[in-house]
């Protein structure tokens, strides 16, 4: 590892900002630092230093120098840090004496955080979950990833895999030392009796329903309905900003716009779609095309009309899937003499009536975003307990549960042969390992750390 190139970056915020942490890791760390700073401070305690230009000899800044020795540091090399104030003159210089530097140069998106997995720092799922919590705009996001960070299920898989590998050692067993006198006939048993285990707990973890996925991307709420009921109003609304046209005239809203919004600490996408109806004009009839498909996958659907005409709630949707939720939003209520219950929710049919309101003057507006709070508590409440956040931590799962399924299945064959089932076994525990980044992940690497900012 002598011979891989010390990277360096900015890895706090863009300058101006009071402080500034410019990052070195690899082997040329300790060098760059006696350079820049002078002298060395003792491993893990800062020490005020002036920063010089090692051409020049120019001091740059002063600043605090820490030195984290390999293995003990966050990417398990030599790394050294300058905390340096945050100017953007005083960040360049220092990053361009560095870049002079032999054998130094910058650092590549995620480039410290996949040296941290190459040296055993962190595994995938502990990367993704960093990731996930650099991205996280909610508290319920926060700590979300958090327990990502900390190995929820990163952990889980490691303690499964291990669990499968003795499984998969009793069959080898069998298979291996058959004709040994120590070696006992039944190891199949105990074996099958592990995978049914295990089976049962990932099963288990897969039955969430994938709402660890949804709370990163945030709960989807479309409010659908015919042109010109309010839904752009409600939209800006919500959302405390002009951002969505307004206009008195029918079909204004063509495309999907959307806003993320926090819901008592839960992440909401909200969706203004266009208007819902019949038309010969092309244009208007692929926003109704996209806005009937994203109401039909959101979670939740604000069905809004118009109270100051005569037919109040129209077909809200023919498509809508049995688990999805469809509240109706009565609009411009300041423009009707009698006005609508609005009282606890009570069913409309197959559709839940919510409320009356007004998205011009705001009456009703507390009361539906009181509900909305409601519902996107329940929504995520059995999230805390689960454990999977990503489509790439279900997909491995899903293979891992039917590489049992089919070495359970091959051992009801009257005993079936040892061979598939430990091949199967195999199989099992090689998907978990791609889990965690224990096996062949080189093709999703690039992947994963795209995404990293430099200097992470």
């Amino acid at each position: 590892m002598s011979n891989r190139p010390t990277i360096f970056a900015l890895s706090s915020g863009r300058p101006p900002a009071a402080i500034a942490v410019v990052r070195v890791s690899g082997p040329k760390a300790r060098l760059a630092l006696e350079k820049l700073a002078g002298r060395m401070p003792q491993p893990r305690q800062a020490a005020l230093a002036r920063v010089r230009d090692p051409g020049s000899g120019d001091v740059i800044d002063e600043a605090l120098a820490l030195w984290f020795p390999a293995p003990h540091s966050e990417t398990g090399e030599d790394v050294a840090e300058l905390q340096l104030h945050g100017g953007h003159a005083v960040v360049s210089a220092v990053l361009d004496a560095l870049a002079t530097i032999e054998g130094c140069r910058l650092a590549e998106p995620g480039e410290f955080t996949r040296r941290a997995f190459e040296n055993g720092k962190l595994d995938l799922t502990e990367v993704e979950g960093l990731a996930d919590l650099i991205a996280a705009e909610t508290p319920a996001q926060r700590r979300q990833a958090f327990r990502q960070l900390k190995g929820l299920i990163g952990d889980r898989a490691e303690a499964w895999r291990r669990r499968l590998i003795e499984a998969l050692a009793l069959v080898e067993a069998r298979i291996d030392f058959s004709d040994e006198a120590d070696v006992p006939e039944d190891l199949i048993g105990p074996a099958v009796h592990a995978a049914q285990q295990l089976r049962d707990e990932i099963a288990a973890a897969l039955a969430d329903g994938g709402r660890g996925e949804r709370l990163r991307d945030g709960l989807v709420v479309a409010i659908a309905g015919p042109p010109n009921a309010g839904k752009s109003t409600l939209l800006n609304r919500l959302a405390r900003r002009e951002a969505a046209i307004v206009s008195p005239y029918a079909g204004t809203t063509r495309d999907i716009i959307e806003v993320h919004l926090d819901l008592d600490g839960y992440p909401v996408m909200l969706l203004d779609t266009a208007g819902i109806r019949d038309s010969d004009e092309p244009v208007e009839q692929e926003g109704v095309r996209r806005a009937r498909q994203r109401a039909a996958e959101a979670d939740l659907v604000l069905w809004v009309t118009d109270l100051s005409v005569g037919d109040r709630w129209g077909d809200p949707l023919t498509h809508a899937s049995e688990a999805q939720a469809i509240w109706l939003i009565g609009n411009k209520a300041d423009l009707v003499e009698t006005k609508p219950c609005v009282g606890e929710p009570s069913q409309q049919g197959a559709y839940q009536f919510c409320c009356a309101i007004s998205a011009a003057t705001g009456s009703g507006i507390c009361l539906l975003i009181e509900r909305l709070n409601a519902f996107a508590k329940g929504y995520f409440s059995s999230v805390e307990a689960g454990i999977v956040t990503r489509a790439r931590h279900r997909g491995l799962l899903n293979d891992t549960l039917a590489a049992l399924d089919h070495a359970l299945a091959e051992h009801g064959r009257g005993g079936g042969r040892e061979e598939v089932i430990a091949e199967e076994l195999r199989a099992a525990a090689t998907a978990l390992g791609r889990l965690t980044g224990r096996v062949d992940v080189e093709d999703i690497l690039d992947v994963i750390f795209r995404d990293f900012c430099i200097g992470k």
